[in-house]
């Protein structure tokens, strides 16, 4: 026992950890070798050199792409459709070991032969000639082998390795609610696992000694007697003859480096080194960028992160081990948050609101006209990093308009009811929209949404952005104010009997002509309405088309109408018209406020406006040369009849009925609209002209019908009128000049009185407080601004006259009906 066996390996053992187990393997020498020795099986001499699992050393975080340069902080917010990495950090790779020096010893028994000669020189007595005695050199020489037989022990020790795991990096996985699917799984990239080769060689060698040992002969003198070879000592020969065992440790390089020796040494092997500890991994091996955060995740904060790191065992491990998994500790959080903003406005159309006092912080919508909404897609939000004030279109999954009424699109292809969530184009800002003419006017707040493209159902709102991430939707509302129109001042008719062919096609007839003269060239909002210049108002020297000096003789009235738009309907909504009078010199074309009287059959010199002014005047609707449409008074009569009275006002009459007593009899009475001061056209010379077709199957007809009103009017002058400079003090100039008559100087003749209307329209009766203004609205003039009235005019004559807005008619200062053979006058 103990020396190598026939193939050469030598003994060893194996440890498993844990309890001490040992594998001795035992090898028998051949019958032929000498029995000179034997070793002891290799054992752990104590000498251990134990590494357990190294640490990973483990980190991670999840955060905004691009790494390095994140468009958000995670810890704030990231919205959804933004993409996360995942980046993990450790050790390139993990080892555990443990080496054992594992030791032994070889005892032979050593037989050491050697031959000495001896020499001695004992003398002898010699008696010479003289005979004397004297001692003479008698050496002697003999020879004897000595044989001793010594025990020499050779100690060896070599390492091997008891265990040994090497790990590299399989995956790693990280979970957090944003990602898809909850986590993500990062394959390494660009990565290389440690390169080790380990083999378990070691094991010793015995030496195989002579069994006897022929020393070389010495030699020994004794002197006079013969030595004693006795004591000599041949060990020395003995330890001579015995080398050193041979011994190789188990054999491990790593990564190029030798970690423990294998080659061949005596005695004892190679204490082994130390494998390095890993490095750590570079920030590309274990990232993984572009993880999409999907639109399906809510907004959710602080949602927390975990990890796990999974290192594989590397095939030629030696004793144990198995993969391994470690979590990973601290990652941060992520807060999912989409942001959705709006900050919308509603267009305010100043240009067409006549409004008398114009509602402040709300936006003018105009009946029947368009307007938009602006919808911008940027705007303030939290002043996270990613945030603030941008365009958040990307997060946008809808955009929504709600309005409290009855809207078309802008080109009037699509009608949506009120209180209907209006789906718009998301990437557009501003979309139009028309305003129907039944919509009643009034305050009205439009709401308008923004939903984030991550919103669940149910979702709830936050004004004008989602700050808080528990709200998907940002809301706002913009306050609105629809407004109608009055518009379409024109007049139809004049009585003095030099017009009738311009009105009538015959003398006599009822047949209009068509002709009628408007405030200006263009209609409601502007627009070319097609008449010429000589048809527009006032009338004036130059608006006969065959007398080119006609103007109105005083006495005879004028007729005219206009029109509204919105909620004047009612019975007791009206137009209040009041005239102011100005003297035009006729040669100096000069303009001059004038007070005016006129007499009466009991009274002289009544000045209009005054106390004394008492004259009323009346309107009849369905007189011959108004023309009114039979079908707009029946339209008329049946909205009065369906809304202005209840059952029993009408009982016992149906609606037909209603309708003919309405036309035949209502129509042609005598209707009160004022004085000379002051015009009101009540709901009795009011006709309903609203659209009445092409019209949405969800609205009321008869509202509709409604919504458009055309009110009928006339004025005149008293046949005998007298103006005098505003502010003149006819009593007393008459005091002070002996009387007034129709030829006093203190009245103006040459020339021309201007008729000049204030428009304005009165809801519900509301004297006091006008709703809207043909002229002298705050922020625009229907009567200048929009149907082009023409403050400078030149008659035929070459005058130049300059205009007020408002101007109607000018009527001869100095002619009178009175001249006329027959009277048109009809008071």
């Amino acid at each position: 026992m103990g020396g190598p066996n026939a193939t050469g390996d030598p003994p060893g053992f194996r440890y498993d950890g844990g309890f001490s187990t040992y594998y001795v393997y035992f090898y028998y020498e051949r019958e032929d070798e000498p029995q000179t020795g034997k070793c002891t099986g290799p054992s752990p001499n104590g000498n251990v050199i134990d590494v357990p699992l190294n640490d990973p050393t483990v980190s991670a975080v999840i955060k905004a792409d691009r790494r390095g340069d994140e468009e958000f902080d995670v810890l704030d917010g990231i919205p959804t459709s933004e993409s996360l990495y995942g980046n993990v950090l450790a050790k390139s790779y993990l080892t555990q070991n443990k080496f054992v020096e594992m030791g032994g010893t070889c005892s032979y028994k050593i037989t050491v032969s050697r031959e000495y000669t001896l020499t001695w020189d004992p003398g002898k007595k010699v008696t010479d000639e003289n005979g004397k005695t004297h001692t003479e050199p008698d050496p002697h020489t003999a020879t004897e082998t000595l044989t001793r037989s010594y025990t020499i022990e050779r100690e060896y020790s070599f390492w091997v390795i008891d265990n040994l795991e090497v790990y590299k990096i399989n995956e790693a996985g990280l979970w957090n609610y944003a990602f898809d699917g909850g986590g993500i799984r990062i394959q390494p990239s660009g990565y290389s696992p440690p390169s080790y080769k380990g083999s378990q060689t070691g094991g010793y060698t015995p030496p195989s000694p002579p069994g006897k040992v022929e020393a070389p002969p010495g030699s020994k003198s004794g002197g006079k007697t013969k030595p004693s070879i006795s004591g000599e000592n041949l060990e020395s020969f003995a330890e001579d003859a015995v080398e050193h065992v041979k011994v190789k440790n188990d054999a491990l390089t790593f990564n190029g480096s030798t970690i423990m020796d294998g080659t061949q040494t005596e005695v004892h092997g190679p204490r082994p080194g130390t494998i390095p500890v890993a490095p750590q991994i570079g920030e590309n091996v274990l990232y993984s960028p572009g993880n999409v955060i999907p639109t399906s995740k809510t907004n959710k904060a602080d949602q927390p992160s975990t990890g796990t790191i999974y290192y594989g065992l590397m095939s030629g491990n030696i004793n144990g081990g198995a993969d391994q998994s470690f979590p990973i500790y601290g990652i941060n959080s992520v807060t999912v948050h989409t942001p959705v903003v709006i900050y919308p406005s509603v267009s305010d159309d100043r240009a067409h609101n006549q409004k008398t006092t114009p509602a402040q912080g709300r936006s003018a919508i105009i009946l029947d006209r368009p307007f938009t909404v602006e919808m911008p897609n940027s705007g303030q939000h939290a002043n996270y990093l990613g945030y603030g004030n941008r365009n958040y279109l990307k997060y946008i999954g809808s955009k929504q308009v709600r309005f409290p009424f009855d809207v078309y699109d802008g080109t009037k292809s699509a009608f949506y009811p009120k209180n209907t969530w209006i789906e718009v184009d998301k990437s557009e800002e501003s979309f139009a929209f028309f305003l129907p003419v039944w919509v009643d006017e009034g305050f009205y707040d439009v709401e308008f949404r923004t939903i984030a493209h991550n919103a669940p159902s149910g979702a709830t709102d936050q004004t004008n952005a989602n700050l808080n991430l528990k709200h998907h939707i940002a809301y706002d509302t913009v306050p609105v104010d629809a407004i109608g129109r009055v518009y379409d001042f024109h007049v139809t008719d004049i009585a003095d009997y030099n017009w009738e062919n311009v009105f009538r096609t015959e003398k006599g007839g009822r047949t209009p002509t068509g002709a009628s003269y408007w405030v200006g060239l263009n209609g409601i909002d502007g627009a070319v309405r097609g008449n010429t210049s000589r048809y527009t108002l006032p009338i004036r020297p130059g608006s006969h088309p065959l007398y080119s000096n006609a103007v109105i003789k005083k006495g005879y009235h004028f007729k005219f109408d206009l029109k509204t738009k919105g909620n004047m309907f009612g019975a007791q909504d009206q137009i209040a018209i009041t005239p102011a009078f100005y003297f035009i010199d006729a040669k100096k074309g000069t303009r001059t406020p004038v007070d005016l009287y006129y007499h009466t059959g009991s009274k002289s010199y009544v000045k209009i406006g005054s106390p004394s002014d008492k004259v009323r005047r009346y309107v009849i609707l369905n007189e011959r040369l108004r023309n009114v449409p039979t079908e707009v008074l029946t339209d008329t009569a049946l909205y009065k009849y369906d809304h202005y009275y209840s059952f029993s006002q009408v009982a016992g009459i149906g609606r037909s009925q209603f309708v003919q007593n309405f036309i035949r009899k209502t129509t042609r009475q005598r209707t009160a609209v004022g004085s000379f001061s002051l015009l009101r056209l009540p709901e009795g010379v009011r006709t309903l002209i609203g659209p009445k077709t092409d019209l949405p199957s969800s609205v009321d007809p008869a509202r509709v019908n409604a919504a458009v009103q055309k009110w009928y009017g006339e004025y005149s002058l008293p046949a005998d009128l007298y103006a005098v400079a505003a502010g003149t003090n006819v009593a007393e100039y008459g005091r002070t000049h002996g009387g007034l008559t129709d030829k006093s100087p203190i009245f103006l003749k040459d020339g021309y009185i201007a008729v000049n209307f204030n428009i304005e329209t009165v809801r519900e009766g509301n004297t006091d407080r006008p709703h809207l203004q043909y002229i002298d609205a705050p922020l625009m003039n229907q009567w200048y601004g929009m149907e082009g009235f023409k403050r400078s005019v030149a008659d035929p004559y070459g005058r130049t006259f300059s205009l007020m807005d408002g101007d109607v008619v000018f009527y001869h200062a100095d002619q009178s009906s009175r001249g006329d053979f027959r009277s048109m006058v009809t008071h």
